[in-house]
């Protein structure tokens, strides 16, 4: 499976935020688009860096609240990894976990044109070519019988280990 594969059902949407722009905006941003990150650019495609969180949550605690109206420029990653569309999702997905990084710009011939998440490349993983839910190898659950909380006035059923991504 290819990048372009996780694109087709995500789609190509990508908030960017500029060098210059306040760390406030920046989280207005990903309030508003309710995500977790943003690639900072100058323009025209260019990938300059990446903020998330985060970066927020580490600048606040190095720097105190003032970081807030400082430029994002001052707490984004300036060295981002990126993909491209023709990349394999598996390595994608190792390469992730390898760096322990949960965002990637997808670039094309050194532009921006999409990014990827984690969740982004979990979700596909468990989905099909043809976009159906592919059950999870490993997984035991009685059909019929749902998940409650023990009350004390039946017995527990055997806990199971549940395998999310298959090999």
């Amino acid at each position: 499976m290819k990048i372009s594969d996780v694109l087709r059902n995500k789609g190509t949407d990508v908030v960017t935020v500029t060098p210059d722009s306040s760390v406030g905006e920046l989280l207005a941003l990903l309030a508003e688009h309710r995500i977790g990150a943003v690639v900072v650019s100058s323009g025209e495609g260019s990938v300059d860096g990446i903020v998330s969180e985060r970066d927020v949550v580490r600048g606040i605690h190095r720097d105190g609240v003032s970081v807030l109206e400082g430029p994002v420029s001052a707490i984004m990653t300036a060295q981002v990894h990126t993909c491209g569309e023709h990349d394999e999702v598996r390595d994608l997905a190792t390469q992730m976990t390898e760096r322990r990084i949960r965002h990637v710009p997808v670039v094309r011939e050194g532009k921006l044109v999409a990014i990827v998440s984690i969740g982004d490349v979990v979700a596909h993983r468990i989905r099909d070519p043809g976009g159906r839910a592919r059950p999870a190898r490993g997984l035991h659950h009685p059909v019929g019988r749902s998940l409650r909380r023990h009350t004390g006035d039946a017995p527990t059923p055997p806990m199971r280990s549940l395998l999310l991504l298959g090999a």
